[in-house]
């Protein structure tokens, strides 16, 4: 069994429970704002309904001021606006200088990026000041993302976790996105003896090692190669930049599918094919190293096809049928579940937790791919993967998972963070976490409602990057 796909499910249709979703939303902003002490450091997930800070990086920051943003694009509450420019002025500047992350794309996007994106669609009123401020921003974040670099044997590489250099996660495939609104901002990197290093060729070749390496097809990887499933971390040897192994930080085991992993693949994979139609031929060949192919015949936008659809294939075989994932495939206590794959997800179940918050991430996936892949032509495909991320959207945007009750402060309930870790809170009564929101769960959800929301009026599609295509050069 898998998720039941909705086939009549539109954005219109969802616009009832969207408005609602951002009425609530705005409180919960504004709660945690008025109460949230940023000594303690960034706020991260819910604790009995109230944010605490727990982390191994500053990660979230750019979700909470982010939500601001979004919530102001939504609504037009100029509070949220002038609190989320004014904190990202205050707070943000580390973020763009932090050398020890995989994250700009999480914390710099979701603040600068958005604040230069309602400034370019006229939602701010245009000053050059206070855009070439956002730009430099977005340049300086996108280099320093890109120079955390290490090399494979084959001549590629990646960007590394913080981890260190060894280690390759399948989460930067939605970080990546600094690099690309650097890119367009026309900036480089620059390395010893003034080399210019691009931008875009090392989104590429990130984008290429982790579709390589992270994503199972199905082709003998190993002994549990299934195809779409994704590994959380790759190891790699320093020594000669060699594959070594799979690993998981977040997840059940190297050889299981940890679920916020896969979303954020397949949310980036979606988006970064939606990037590359804004690319020019001639840059594009540059960066894939190709010679003048069509795109059809692009190496490289097939192997981010392939990998796109494998993990939204996985996704939608590997949900319960209101499209909530359980947070790991391999979790231990599945099997006393029964065919928890054939029914709605019971998120206050006794065995394992569900996670809202991959839910939330992979359905704007879904959506992006469905959308993409119409406009490619290919329209019953894209409407099985459209009319997909829509049914796991009406579910979220929803009870149980909606967070209606005012002394809660998170908006999307039953998101996991740490499970290895055991980070999460159990409530009295429960074996399992449930009950708690995240950042990142809270932040997605609202990204999500606001493209689905923008769409159901008519206004701009939602894209991280400047949406208008360069010039294409003759062929």
């Amino acid at each position: 069994m898998a998720i039941k796909i909705d086939a009549r499910l539109t954005p219109q249709k969802l616009l009832p429970k969207i408005t609602r979703l951002f009425e609530l939303s705005a409180e919960k902003i504004l709660s945690l704002e008025k109460t949230w002490d940023s000594s303690k450091g960034t706020p991260v997930f819910t604790v009995k309904g109230q944010y605490t800070s727990r982390g191994w990086t500053e990660w979230t920051q750019g979700f909470q001021f982010g939500s601001a943003l979004l919530q102001f694009d939504a609504t037009g509450d100029t509070r949220l606006l002038e609190m989320g420019r004014r904190k990202t002025v205050e707070l943000m500047a580390t973020h763009v200088s932090h050398v020890g992350v995989h994250d700009h794309g999480f914390n710099n996007i979701s603040t600068y990026g958005n604040l230069l994106r309602l400034m370019r669609e006229g939602k701010l009123p245009f000053n050059e000041r206070e855009k070439d401020f956002y730009e430099l921003a977005l340049k300086v974040s996108g280099a320093v993302q890109a120079a955390r670099w290490s090399t494979t044997a084959d001549g590629a590489g990646y960007i590394y976790s913080f981890n260190g250099p060894h280690s390759l996660f399948i989460d930067t495939m939605r970080s990546l996105r600094s690099l690309g609104v650097a890119h367009q901002l026309g900036h480089v990197l620059m390395g010893e003896r003034d080399q210019k290093i691009s931008l875009l060729q090392r989104l590429v070749e990130h984008a290429a090692t982790t579709a390589k390496y992270n994503v199972y097809y199905g082709e003998s990887h190993d002994a549990y190669d299934v195809r779409g499933r994704t590994a959380h971390e790759s190891i790699f040897n320093r020594n000669d930049g060699s594959y070594r192994c799979p690993s998981s930080q977040q997840g059940y085991s190297p050889f299981s599918t940890w679920m916020r992993g896969l979303a954020w693949a397949m949310c980036g994979f979606a988006e970064q094919l939606e990037f590359f139609e804004t690319i020019s031929d001639e840059d594009l060949d540059t960066a894939t190293r190709h010679d003048a192919v069509p795109r059809e015949h692009n190496l490289f936008l097939q192997s981010m096809i392939k990998a796109a659809l494998a993990t939204a294939d996985f996704y939608l075989e590997n949900t319960c049928t209101d499209g909530i994932p359980m947070w790991d495939t391999g979790a231990p206590n599945l099997h006393r579940l029964g065919g928890y794959l054939g029914k709605p997800a019971d998120p206050f179940n006794p065995w394992e937790p569900v996670d809202s918050s991959a839910a939330a991430i992979a359905a704007q996936g879904l959506v992006r791919l469905g959308n993409y892949l119409t406009e490619k032509g290919q329209k019953k495909s894209g409407a099985r993967y459209r009319q997909a991320g829509l049914t796991v959207a009406d579910t979220i945007f929803g009870e149980p998972y909606l967070s209606i009750h005012a002394r809660h402060q998170g908006l999307l309930l039953h998101s996991v963070y740490h499970r290895p870790n055991g980070w999460d809170h159990i409530a009295r009564g429960q074996k399992v976490p449930n009950g708690e929101s995240s950042m990142w769960g809270d932040y997605h959800l609202r990204e999500l409602a606001l493209l689905l929301w923008r769409e159901a009026r008519h206004e701009p599609y939602l894209t991280f990057f400047d949406s208008r295509p360069e010039p294409q050069p003759g062929r």
